[in-house]
């Protein structure tokens, strides 16, 4: 039984002594000192495969492929919320390939810093417009549950092919208590953003995480700030319509609201989402 003992013993002690050996390693790669980035295709095109970007090159480098294209009005990488690209902080160069010839379409430099971004390409023959992401997020602390969501509007409005529209935005939602309309931030200019705003919701049912449609406005405003009429864009049948619309929004998530296509003619505007959180 001594016997026994001992060697129970000398097992558990070599046992012991190689797993103290064998630390197991994986490969990573640092981000604190990259420029990450999410890469928004918003030419006013027509949503439809021939436009898509089936190969992005980044610094010669390639992002994305015809396995999962960059399709109009859309942002790269996609799958999942919170995703995003790292490369070296500085210049950097981007290519853009359309359709399934794969034609090179945009070969154009911009500027990335350290952190989070969101690359905007808007016309193939002018630079890229480069937005901080304004992360980390800071949360809105509650002891019950919150009443929070968070809208970043962008305005990429052409009235026709070649021509930015030179409207000043408002955008506002419906206040779900009273009914009134609220300013998400301030009027933004073409090539703009209103930054991270509240936007409150309602929750339909009490007992979950939080959920309710907002219903959202957009009004023209002048040189001094005043309010002078509702956005008007062309529809279907040939007419100018007071934009309006809604979309489900979800407490303590963030979405990008990006509006973008032509006022004046086809592809009509409207408003595209990509949730951030």
């Amino acid at each position: 039984m001594k016997i026994l003992k001992y060697i129970s013993l000398i097992a558990i002690i070599a046992f012991a002594m190689s797993c103290e050996e064998h630390e197991i390693e994986y490969n990573t790669t640092s981000i604190g000192e990259l420029a990450e980035f999410q890469l928004h295709y918003f030419a006013p095109l027509a949503a439809k495969s021939t436009n898509n970007i089936y190969r992005v090159e980044i610094n010669d480098q390639l992002y994305a492929n015809s396995d999962a294209p960059l399709t109009t009005y859309n942002v790269i990488p996609k799958g999942s919320v919170g995703r995003f690209y790292t490369v070296t902080p500085g210049e950097v160069n981007i290519k853009l390939y359309k359709g399934t010839d794969e034609i090179l379409v945009y070969d154009r430099n911009t500027t990335l810093t350290v952190g989070k971004q969101n690359i905007f390409i808007h016309d193939f023959d002018k630079d890229p417009i480069v937005f901080d992401n304004e992360y980390p997020y800071v949360a809105n602390l509650t002891e019950d549950t919150d009443s929070t969501s968070y809208v970043k509007f962008y305005n990429f409005l052409y009235e026709t092919e070649g021509v930015p529209s030179d409207l000043k935005l408002q955008y506002q939602y419906i206040d779900p208590n009273t009914d009134e309309l609220i300013n998400i931030g301030s009027p933004v200019a073409f090539g703009e953003t209103t930054g991270w705003q509240p936007v409150k919701i309602l929750k339909t049912i009490n007992n979950s995480s939080g959920y309710a449609n907002v219903y959202y406005r957009m009004k023209v405003v002048d040189n001094d700030g005043n309010i002078v009429d509702d956005l008007k864009l062309y529809n279907s049948s040939s007419n100018y319509v007071s934009y309006s619309d809604y979309w489900r929004g979800y407490i303590g998530r963030r979405v990008h609201h990006v509006m973008a296509g032509f006022r004046s003619s086809q592809p009509k505007a409207s408003v595209r989402l990509f949730y951030a959180l």
